[in-house]
């Protein structure tokens, strides 16, 4: 009876096991504004290395929102990083 007994306390506590599912994986956003540190997961350049490309032209522009916060449009990083060898400023 002692084994029935812990057999029913031992089934009791186990949880079953639940299926594990990732946590979603972060996006950037199709529209808006992103600052460098919402954009830096899914950049394969360093920071320095971004900013030189935007100085060159090779990366999006950056867009000054005041003395300490500096942005980068969502659209043009989604069309950089799909083809950053070929990206080009769209002039309008």
């Amino acid at each position: 009876m002692a084994n029935a007994a812990t057999a029913l306390k031992v089934q009791r506590h186990n949880i079953a096991p639940s299926i594990y599912t990732e946590p979603p994986k972060a996006s950037l956003p199709h529209d808006g504004m992103s600052r460098w540190n919402q954009i830096a997961q899914f950049s394969p350049f360093s920071r320095e290395k971004f900013r030189q490309l935007v100085n060159a032209g090779k990366a999006p522009p950056a867009v000054r929102l005041s003395e300490r916060c500096t942005c980068y449009s969502n659209r043009e990083l989604h069309r950089f990083f799909a083809d950053p060898l070929n990206y080009s400023i769209e002039v309008k």
